[in-house]
């Protein structure tokens, strides 16, 4: 079987066998040693400790690739001047798409009325993270340190500091020729690494989905089904169609391939949860399979799983409008306008900060005055909204990719054409 069959494999048998044990574990007089070894052993042991392993195991290569590539697709710039135009592309793209986003997420909130009818819970209550200063974000882009930058995952800053490493290469002669072939080296080393990890995708798979259902059950789901069902209809349409049509619109290029090729890759992004942890997939995809250069896809995909939310940005629309009609509250026109303003922004202004979805919509109520305590409503449900959302960020991430490339003439047309000799993430013909 391919890679992304094994996955689907892996999900299904996890979500079967997840809720059977979650069931079982729900049974007031069930034997205290068969209690022991489904929960303490497997769904919080085993499989558990599995699940973080295998994230962290993804998580580890991020910085290392992201770096090595962008240097990679910088410093074999043959016009470096263009980085800028390249950069203002990317940034007004990703911002565009997630006003659309949230667009369409509060105008279908508003026709289905999701929160009307909700009973709140008095002792409802939720501490949002705290929220950083967008002037201290934009100034803390540019890193002081670099290594603790790496230390530390932060995203934003790594991209500067690989941004001027491979400008100083390509500025540097024989010397920077020779440091360019070794980061090249090191970016193929990378890449054999990703395939090492994803012969073991399945695993980590069913591990992580296991524990989900053996935990959480099915419980929220029927709670708050209608709140779910407009989240999930919005990112469908956001990943099936409007992304579809900004590629068609930009780089003239066929949907149904782009759609058919991201397909293994967005089944990873669901598993995992993760646009960070998917990164390396997503970049060994654009790159093998549907032909984007290394210096768009080095630049622009990394970029793109810092900052581009759009999938949290529909959740963030639909929620507003969920936890104003559960309180009984209106929004004027100007208050959507200002929640669209605000999500949109935010989604640069709060990047690389954990639980960056809860900051920014606790930052959105506030702003137009609504309760933040309503955030615990739909607490109970957004682990599995999160994997449907990262799934679409990461085709969002890849679509700009491809119109990038496009634009600045780095794009493989025949390779993204090709459907015959796919490559899969595994390193196997597909």
């Amino acid at each position: 079987m391919t890679l992304t069959t094994r996955i689907l494999v892996a999900m299904a048998l996890a979500g079967v066998t997840g809720a059977i044990t979650y069931h079982l574990l729900a049974m007031p007089d069930l034997n205290g040693s068969v209690r022991y070894v489904l929960d303490d052993l497997l769904a919080s042991g085993l499989f558990a400790l599995i699940g973080k392993i295998f994230v962290a195991s993804l998580k580890v290569l991020v910085v290392p690739l992201v770096f090595v590539s962008l240097v990679c697709g910088v410093c074999h710039l043959s016009d470096q001047s263009s980085l800028g135009r390249m950069s203002l592309k990317t940034i007004v793209l990703y911002l565009a798409t997630t006003a659309i986003a949230i667009s369409a997420a509060m105008t279908l909130a508003n026709i289905v009325n999701p929160g009307v009818g909700i009973e709140l819970e008095a002792e409802a209550n939720f501490a949002p993270p705290q929220a950083v200063p967008l002037l201290d974000v934009l100034a803390n882009i540019f890193p002081t340190n670099p290594f603790q930058a790496m230390a530390e995952g932060n995203m934003l800053q790594v991209i500067v500091f690989a941004i001027l490493v491979g400008l100083a290469i390509g500025r540097s002669g024989v010397p920077g020729e020779r440091i360019g072939k070794q980061f090249s080296d090191w970016n193929d080393v990378l890449m054999t690494l990703v395939s090492m990890l994803m012969n073991l995708a399945p695993y980590g798979v069913f591990a992580l989905l296991f524990s989900l259902f053996a935990s959480k059950g099915l419980g929220p789901v029927q709670e708050l089904l209608s709140y779910m069902l407009t989240v999930i209809t919005v990112l469908l349409v956001h990943g099936l169609v409007v992304y579809p049509i900004i590629l068609r619109m930009f780089s003239g290029m066929s949907p149904i391939i782009f759609l058919r090729k991201m397909w293994p890759v967005q089944m990873f992004a669901f598993s995992t949860a993760s646009s960070s942890a998917t990164l390396p997939v997503t970049i060994k995809n654009a790159e093998q399979n549907l032909g984007v250069g290394t210096r768009s896809a080095s630049f622009v995909l990394p970029l793109g799983a810092t900052i581009n939310m759009d999938g949290t940005a529909i959740m963030q629309g639909v929620a507003t409008v969920f936890i104003a009609q559960a309180f009984g509250l209106d929004l004027s026109m100007g208050d959507y306008l200002l929640v669209i303003a605000t999500a949109t922004l935010a989604s640069i202004g709060t990047a690389g900060v954990p639980g960056v979805g809860l900051i920014t919509l606790s930052m959105v109520l506030q702003q137009v005055g609504l309760p933040v305590e309503g955030i615990a409503l739909i607490i109970g449900v957004d682990r599995l909204l999160d994997m449907i959302r990262t799934a679409i960020n990461v085709t969002g991430d890849t679509m700009v990719s491809v119109v990038i490339a496009k634009s600045e003439g780095v794009l493989n047309e025949q390779r993204y054409m090709d459907t015959t000799t796919q490559v899969s993430l595994d390193n196997k013909e597909a």
